[in-house]
């Protein structure tokens, strides 16, 4: 009966036995204590709205929907396919970047979100993953093919998209997308000469933004000197950690959390520690670490160098967003409101994460790897890339 099961031919039989169930059941637990979370952290968060006390869990759910169904789609597709829905998608989210720069309403200080049917949405949430599927067809395709210039096109793509970034402005967000590039460009085999410079480069834009951008350097002076401004919020997630110790109040008993503002998003691990206690917590960083250490091994051996630059920006990105709200809830970095993957509330951040998890696993499967370099010299030589689906 399995064998039998195996020969099935099917789209989504085909899918099963190539895709990587393990980081596949690992993303489904984060979606769980994601649901969980929600539930204990957001009641008091809506109620200090006006709003009835689930009304984060039920959209955090209904969002859940559309989300867990991008990502399984997207785990189907070819190569050809998943160059597509990135490029679409990366050129909309820059044209409704620039919508809300001029048309957005300003929140805090940005214009980052586009309002339609009662919903916002925060476009670069969408071009981070597409960002890096696109930055790594460009710079490998140089590989096959030596006068394309794959890693001029794949700089100038991230000048762009950084030039509108600070335009809002985001800091956090050009530092995630900055890093998913600079991964990429390591990963390359660029001379080490020539990444130095970059990362010298990089150095020099995050001390120019701490002189130029007030609310950046305010953020660094709160980590570095506690004292010298409002510190409330990091303060109370250190006290919810304290609470809950080594095994946690139980769900629903913790108390800090009342006066967390942002408790069911950027300080949603903070609600864990409390709740859950220090075991719980260490094991959601354990499930964080699982899926990166799986999705290397599973690329570590291609030879595509578009599936390796690929998933190394995408495992970036979900890497360094993980760090940042972990880091930030624990005074271990600045504060920067960051969304913990599949486990904080936020419409854009949760669909977002559901399509570039879904370009992970699609290139993560087995079979996806098959005669990948021969796969690269035809698209190049005919320019019809990925016309034999894996």
């Amino acid at each position: 009966m399995n064998q039998m099961i195996r020969t099935d031919k099917s789209i989504v039989g085909r899918w099963w036995w190539s895709v990587d169930r393990w980081t596949l059941s690992a993303l489904l637990v984060l979606v769980f204590l994601g649901i969980v979370l929600v539930s204990a952290a957001s009641p008091a968060v809506a109620e200090g709205h006006g709003l009835p006390p689930f009304y984060f869990v039920i959209r955090h759910i209904i969002f859940l929907v559309p989300t867990m169904a991008i990502m399984f789609a997207v785990s189907m597709m070819s190569r050809r396919a998943i160059w597509r829905t990135a490029s679409v998608t990366l050129v909309v989210s820059m044209v409704l970047m620039l919508v809300a720069i001029f048309f957005g309403m300003e929140i805090k200080g940005a214009t980052r979100w586009v309002h339609f049917l009662g919903m916002s949405v925060q476009p670069s949430e969408f071009a981070k993953p597409c960002f890096a599927i696109c930055s790594a067809w460009l710079i490998a395709k140089h590989q096959y093919q030596e006068d394309f210039p794959g890693h001029q096109l794949a700089t100038g793509l991230f000048v762009v998209i950084i030039g509108l970034l600070m335009m809002q402005p985001d800091f956090g967000m050009s530092f995630v997308m900055s890093s998913i590039w600079g991964m990429q460009i390591f990963l390359s085999g660029l001379p080490m000469l020539l990444v130095l410079v970059l990362a010298v480069g990089g150095v020099t834009a995050v001390a120019g933004a701490y002189f130029f951008f007030p609310h950046v350097a305010s953020r660094i002076d709160r980590f570095l000197d506690p004292s010298s401004g409002d510190n409330y919020q990091v303060q109370k997630s250190l006290d919810a950690f304290s609470n809950g110790g080594l095994f946690g109040t139980g769900p629903a008993h913790g108390v800090i959390k009342m006066n967390l503002p942002d408790a069911h998003a950027d300080f949603i691990f903070a609600v864990a520690g409390e709740e859950m206690g220090l075991l719980a917590a260490v094991f959601i960083v354990l499930v964080f670490c699982f899926i990166l250490v799986r999705s290397i091994t599973r690329v570590m051996n291609s030879e595509d160098l578009f599936i390796v630059l690929g998933t190394g920006g995408l495992l970036m990105q979900f890497a360094l967003q993980s760090l940042i709200h972990m880091g930030s809830s624990l005074q271990l970095l600045p504060a920067k409101g960051m969304t913990l993957p599949f486990i904080s509330y936020g419409g854009s951040s949760l669909l977002s994460l559901g399509l570039g998890m879904g370009f992970l696993l699609a290139l993560t499967r087995r079979r996806q790897q098959n005669s990948s370099t021969t796969m690269w010299r035809n698209w190049s030589s005919t320019t019809n890339y990925g016309e034999n689906n894996a």
